[in-house]
């Protein structure tokens, strides 16, 4: 299987609109970006995205990606599912509703937000999905999903193990009953938003690299990366061995 990063910076991406920090001017493409998104690559060529936010567009164009099979959502905010509406050419092209995976509070928000993909008789162009609720495992095309329940502040999302690797974006809290679903791994992708001061609903890099220590997965990439971590190249350079930042495009194969 595949991962590829789509996007792996925070809410407002990177560069932030009207910035001019050393980051946000960086002339390398690794301190450039998207909103957080992953497209998993299954066994069988099948693809799976994992969030579909204000990005998604651009985020297809520019990695040459056609189609995706399936939809993995973490939760409802913007940044993770307002691109919805521009997986239009995906499903007038394939004739099928892309299915949708979530919680069934993701999936009633979803409606809500976009009631004309649901409508019984929809106007001419609307998108259409068929919504999945999940809370276990299941078994999505050739590829075998877990989903993780972390705490991002006080609101319960998912993340997702396939195989030994899990992708988790926007988490604050891991409960302990759910670190079972994160031993033995080979990859362990966190969100990660700055460097020290504390953030209520996303970890920075001290919780970071303690998890690191607790978990022991054999490699570690941060994501959900703000403009506050500094440029990427000297975050780099600090990490400890086996802790890495992702970057947009950046695949890993497990």
């Amino acid at each position: 299987m595949k991962l590829k990063f789509l996007g792996s910076g925070t809410s407002q991406g990177v560069p932030v609109i009207g910035c001019h920090c050393e980051v946000c001017t960086s002339q390398n493409p690794k301190d450039r970006r998207f909103r957080s998104s992953a497209l998993i690559t299954t066994d069988a060529g099948k693809k799976i995205l994992i969030d579909c936010g204000p990005d998604f567009r651009m985020q297809m164009l520019e990695n040459n990606e056609e189609h995706v099979d399936a939809l993995l959502l973490t939760h409802e905010h913007n940044d993770h599912v307002i691109g919805l509406d521009d997986m239009r050419p995906l499903i007038f092209r394939s004739r099928k509703d892309i299915p949708i995976y979530c919680s069934k509070r993701v999936g009633d928000e979803i409606k809500q937000r976009f009631p004309y993909a649901f409508a019984e008789i929809k106007y001419p162009g609307a998108p259409s999905f068929e919504l999945h609720e999940i809370s276990g495992p299941f078994t999505l095309f050739d590829a075998y999903v877990t989903p993780v329940e972390v705490l991002h502040h006080k609101l319960a999302i998912f993340g997702f193990r396939f195989k030994n690797l899990v992708y988790i974006t926007d988490a604050s809290a891991i409960p302990y009953e759910e670190m079972e679903k994160l031993k033995d791994l080979d990859y362990l992708i966190l969100n990660c938003i700055r460097k020290e001061e504390p953030h209520p609903a996303h970890f920075i890099l001290p919780q970071i690299l303690e998890l690191f220590k607790i978990l022991k997965p054999k490699k570690m990439f941060l994501t959900h990366i703000s403009h506050h971590m500094g440029m990427h190249q000297d975050v780099e350079n600090e990490l400890p061995e086996n802790v890495h930042l992702a970057y947009d495009q950046l695949e890993i194969d497990f």
